[in-house]
């Protein structure tokens, strides 16, 4: 079984603790969200396969999340997990943009039915997809990166810059657009968070690969370190 990105909105601590427990033990890489503000912060990054989202969560209910979501153009498959259940809710949730609609409680084998339904619907594959680029090979299922047969654990921010850097080999990539690959699109994060991870990346991987253009942003370079990272 091959690891597909997966984003649980809900905040049911132990609902989200146990299908996080199932949907691993079924290959499944799992982030979470225990609100809609964090949810649609994670969301907007755009490194997810799949996204179950409840629609009774804090801060903003699920519904205008997505709608939010699918205004932004994004096309990720999404499932409603809720206990909202009357067949006017059912309909609001796909007519807002959603892909599936399971009602709590459920059968665990159906949710993962469901969601191998959804993951054959976008074509993805259920297979581990590495980058390589800069003597770097990152597996974004597993937040890891391997340099001269050393593997390093990185972060979810860490790797989702990793991975926007490697996609884009040899191109600079502004700040504007890290903070909304990285963090969102409505996050209040201060761009100096940038320089930052950066920071952190560049001390991690031990490399002076990753370039600063002034006033621009950054970009990774493909010819293989010929020094250490500076301060």
């Amino acid at each position: 079984m091959i690891a597909i990105k997966l984003l649980l909105i809900e905040d049911e601590t132990k609902l989200v603790d146990a299908l996080s427990y199932v949907l691993k033990k079924n290959g499944y890489v799992v982030d979470t969200a225990f609100d809609g503000e964090s949810g649609i912060e994670m969301a907007a990054t755009g490194v997810y396969d799949i996204i179950i989202l409840d629609r009774m969560i804090p801060n903003r209910d699920g519904l205008s999340l997505l709608k939010e979501l699918r205004a932004m153009g994004m096309e990720t498959p999404v499932m409603f997990l809720t206990a909202k259940d009357s067949p006017k809710d059912r309909v609001e949730g796909l007519d807002a943009g959603a892909d599936d609609y399971l009602v709590k409680p459920f059968f665990t084998d159906e949710l993962l039915a469901r969601l191998r339904a959804l993951a054959r619907r976008k074509g993805k594959e259920l297979t581990h997809n590495t980058v390589t680029a800069a003597g770097l090979v990152f597996d974004p299922a597993r937040c890891e990166v391997i340099k001269n047969n050393e593997v390093i654990h990185l972060t979810l921010k860490e790797s989702l810059l990793l991975e926007l850097l490697l996609r884009n080999c040899g191109q600079v990539i502004t700040k504007d657009r890290i903070m909304e690959k990285v963090w969102g699109y409505n996050s209040d994060t201060e761009i100096a968070n940038v320089d930052l991870y950066i920071h952190y990346l560049r001390k991690k991987l031990n490399t002076a690969n990753i370039k600063t253009v002034r006033g621009v942003g950054y970009y990774l370079q493909e010819d293989p370190d010929v020094s250490t990272v500076t301060p």
